[in-house]
């Protein structure tokens, strides 16, 4: 269960079959065989984006991509803003933040923080689980791989090595502002608890205060940072490893370390969903009330906001990111698998361009919002 307490000028749309075959990828351009994709028209207008962090790669080639294809759409990286999910949610809810589209790493934040007032509807477009990243140059990690991987992180990574500079310490993230945060917090409970040795095991070594209670860094062995520097920090050497999204991990072309689908929250069977009720932590709320966070798959969804200066344009690039061409650029050396059909919590509010491609969501996730 979750707790978190340039308009375009109105045209025909017109309809596009396209008939060459062209690969996609991260970066790259092109359409499928008989894939149909609607373009509006416009006159001059800004498409502007809020996103999570880990979609700075793929979000900017799928926007190009609606560029190539729309007359007088401009994509700069001005307009789009990739940050923690929940400075997300904060800036749309809290800061009258206006954007076309929004999106982010957490299925339940659209429903549970922005739903009804800021959006009516959300379509969850991809899934992609936790691992474990790290500096391959580093001895201490030789072997490591998905079963021993925790305990072969305490070990590495201690007090007096860290204050020895014999290894730098585990880059974290905040847990209030970025899902990746208390994501992380879960997959080294789960390690813990699938693996023995409770769920102190990692969690323990890395975060001070008990399980399910409000997870303090411990300063001698983690360093508190932003995803978007963890490449820079770990190719440095200021953080020897760091817990994030495989499709971090890809885009970025680091060394990464796959971990049981539970503990990397890639699960959602009966066992799956068992073990993660059993886990929880606290987070800082907007308004910086304690909040309490259960884990729940990874997946991603987004939104077109009620307050959007574009709806149609958002609308536009939704569709065009559940089409073949947006899932190729998402799956792109394994980052995401792309969800299609996409789920939706509300299929009545879905725009009619996207009703085709949008399910409900399944029971165990519409369970997960309640």
């Amino acid at each position: 269960m979750w707790y978190f307490p340039t308009s375009m000028v109105a045209a025909t749309p017109v309809w596009i079959v396209v008939v060459v075959v062209v690969a996609a990828g991260v970066g790259g351009l092109g359409f499928f065989a008989g894939y149909e994709y609607r373009s509006v028209p416009s006159q001059t207008t800004t498409l502007s984006i809020l996103g999570a962090g880990t979609l700075t790669t793929f979000f900017p080639s799928i926007a190009d991509a609606l560029a190539n294809e729309t007359p007088g759409l401009a994509v700069p990286a001005a307009a789009q803003t990739y940050e923690g999910s929940l400075d997300v949610t904060t800036a749309i809810a809290s800061l009258d933040a206006r954007t076309d589209v929004a999106a982010v790493a957490d299925f339940r934040l659209v429903p549970s923080l922005l739903e009804p007032k800021f959006a009516s509807y959300e379509v969850v477009f991809g899934e992609t689980p936790e691992v474990l990243v790290y500096n391959s140059s580093v001895a201490a990690f030789d072997g490591i791989d998905t079963s021993n991987w925790g305990s072969v992180l305490t070990s590495a990574i201690t007090p007096s090595a860290v204050r020895g500079k014999a290894i730098a310490p585990l880059a974290v993230w905040n847990a209030s502002t970025d899902p990746n945060g208390y994501n992380e917090v879960f997959s080294m409970m789960l390690q813990g608890l699938i693996y023995g040795g409770g769920n102190a095991s990692v969690y323990g070594h890395f975060y001070s205060g008990a399980a399910g209670a409000y997870p303090t860094p411990s300063s001698a062995v983690t360093l508190i940072e932003h995803e978007s520097q963890a490449t820079t920090l770990l190719k440095t050497g200021v953080v020897s490893a760091l817990i994030t999204y495989r499709s971090y991990a890809v885009a970025n072309h680091l060394s990464y370390v796959s971990f049981n689908p539970i503990v990397g929250l890639a699960s959602n069977n009966s066992t799956a969903l068992a073990d993660y009720a059993k886990m929880s932590t606290e987070i800082l709320s907007s308004t910086s009330a304690l909040t309490t966070v259960h884990p729940a798959p990874v997946l991603f969804a987004a939104t077109v906001p009620l307050n959007a200066p574009d709806p149609a344009l958002g609308a536009e690039f939704l569709l065009l990111l559940l089409s073949p061409q947006g899932n190729a650029i998402l799956a792109a050396g394994g980052a995401f698998t792309p969800i299609f059909p996409a789920w939706t919590d509300n299929t009545t509010a879905v725009p009619s361009v996207l009703a085709r491609d949008v399910v409900p969501l399944p029971s165990w996730a519409s369970a997960d919002l309640a």
